[in-house]
């Protein structure tokens, strides 16, 4: 599938929850949540039907997101499921990795699980290694949780398990070397995300902005600086650099500072509730799972999906007083 843009889309990001364990401020900030109800959520059956349709329309990468994926009763055997659509070459999931460590039927942990099901990449969200900002960030004291878990994402074999980072001036800007120190020690892959205007609209401010750019030159004055690989690319948006005398790659992604950021955007999202969304950053999104519901045939859906990639913008909408219309726990990670 092709856009009006000439953006070729391969790429399915899967919401399959909007609950978490945590509650970020950037994601979801408030305790108070009100929950889909269990109708009002696609069924496994649902979304595997979407994705053996999409992918016959030349999907090939999916991610499992949330909320947080592994809150949802029976998401393991559901992704191993995936796994067997055929023409998926990468399977992948986002987490907060918090359940990491949980066992998991047979599997002593939930990531061995994980392993088996046929996932290929892992994102853990890790904004600190402190514990007392790990809690005002999250507002939950599981930061022993996470990395345990992503030591046993390493101790199941994974090779592709990626760090997220969102960059929060006044949080932790003094946390990101060791934060490169910690995934250097693990053969982890880590990219700093810029914060983008999405949830409510005080998620992002001036005082808390931290782009990029800054970040970039002040991990240089500490490691050398930092050599761009511009011939590195993996399916997101994210620009590499390398740590020079150290085998080190580094990623960010600057949706606010990057003008370039989505000439190469390949991807759908298929929010918990069936809603198609060609962009994160706009607020178009239409409703797939009624046409499901309606009884729509395997054609009509495919169609509809080619209807929303012909919509998808040319770029995002952030720079452009961009008001959230829903929390992105809603959308999906």
């Amino acid at each position: 599938m092709e856009d009006n843009f000439g953006h070729q889309i391969s790429y399915l990001r899967i919401s399959v929850t909007d609950r978490c364990n945590e509650r970020c401020a950037y994601c979801m900030p408030n305790e108070l949540q009100e929950w889909l109800p269990k109708g009002g959520v696609m069924s496994y059956e649902e979304i595997l039907r979407v994705v053996r349709i999409a992918v016959g329309l030349g999907v090939t990468k999916i991610r499992v997101t949330g909320g947080e994926p592994l809150t949802r009763r029976d998401v393991i055997p559901f992704i191993k499921r995936l796994s067997e659509i055929g023409g998926i070459k990468d399977l992948g999931i986002t987490t907060n990795g918090t359940l990491l460590s949980r066992s998991v039927g047979d599997f002593k942990t939930a990531a061995a699980a994980l392993a088996d099901a046929g996932v290929r990449t892992v994102n853990v969200s890790l904004d600190t290694l402190d514990e007392r900002k790990y809690v005002a960030i999250t507002g939950r004291p599981y930061l022993n949780r996470v990395i345990e878990g992503i030591d046993d994402l390493i101790d199941s074999g994974f090779e592709k398990v990626k760090i997220n980072t969102v960059l929060m001036r006044g949080r932790n800007e003094d946390d990101l070397i060791q934060l490169v120190n910690f995934s250097h020690q693990r053969n982890l892959l880590i990219r700093f995300i810029e914060m983008m205007p999405v949830s409510s609209t005080d998620v992002l401010k001036d005082s808390n902005f931290l782009p990029c750019g800054e970040v970039i030159k002040s991990l240089s004055d500490t490691f050398g600086c930092l050599q761009s690989r511009s011939d590195y690319k993996t399916n997101g948006p994210a620009s590499y650099y390398m740590i020079p005398g150290r085998d080190q790659l580094i990623g960010f992604i600057g949706a606010m500072t990057n003008f370039h950021f989505c000439e190469s955007c390949n991807k759908l999202r298929l929010t918990c509730d069936g809603k198609l969304r060609p962009c994160l950053g706009s607020h178009l999104e239409f409703d797939l799972l009624s046409e499901i519901r309606c009884g729509a045939s395997d054609e009509r859906i495919a169609n509809f999906i080619r209807g929303v990639v012909v919509k998808k913008p040319k770029e995002h909408d952030f720079l452009s007083n961009y008001q959230p219309g829903r929390k992105m726990i809603a959308i999906g990670g």
